[in-house]
């Protein structure tokens, strides 16, 4: 289980330097549950980020009774600190159902974070990749 997107600010925001919120971040990527290696395929890799990152989404609703359909996020990368930061965006879907994924703005909730501010422009445009090929697989999936 994921930090709540409360539980992220109080944490990330008690870091009193970048070098502390960048250890944070770090510590968030180990919460990532193992990456299937059928899924380690130039399909799911993410064009545009620096670092090798791969990201996949599948449905379980057929396995869920109830009439919302969820859906089950895996990512993993070779860089650190975007496995924390795939926990981040990964933190903020727990518990959603798809419609409420898609009216989420994952990037407000990143900016409040300042990360933008932080990090490499290569990075940012990375971390976007990273939402865009989330959306871009949800899209894929909803009916």
């Amino acid at each position: 289980m994921f930090p709540t997107k409360e539980q992220l600010l109080k944490n990330f925001f008690s870091c009193m330097t970048w070098e502390e919120k960048y250890l944070y971040i770090i510590d968030l990527g180990k919460l990532l549950p193992r990456f299937p290696e059928d899924f380690r395929t130039q399909q799911y890799l993410v064009s545009g980020c620096q670092s090798r990152t791969w990201i996949t989404i599948t449905n379980y609703s057929h396995y869920n009774s109830s009439n919302n359909d969820f859906l089950d996020f895996y990512g993993d990368s070779d860089s650190t600190i975007i496995k924390g930061v795939i926990t981040i965006i990964f933190s903020l879907y727990q518990n959603l159902n798809i419609k409420s994924i898609v009216k989420l703005d994952v990037y407000n909730f990143l900016n409040q974070l300042k990360l933008n501010q932080h990090v490499t422009i290569t990075r940012v445009q990375g971390i976007y990749s990273i939402i865009n090929t989330i959306k871009m697989q949800i899209n894929n999936i909803i009916p």
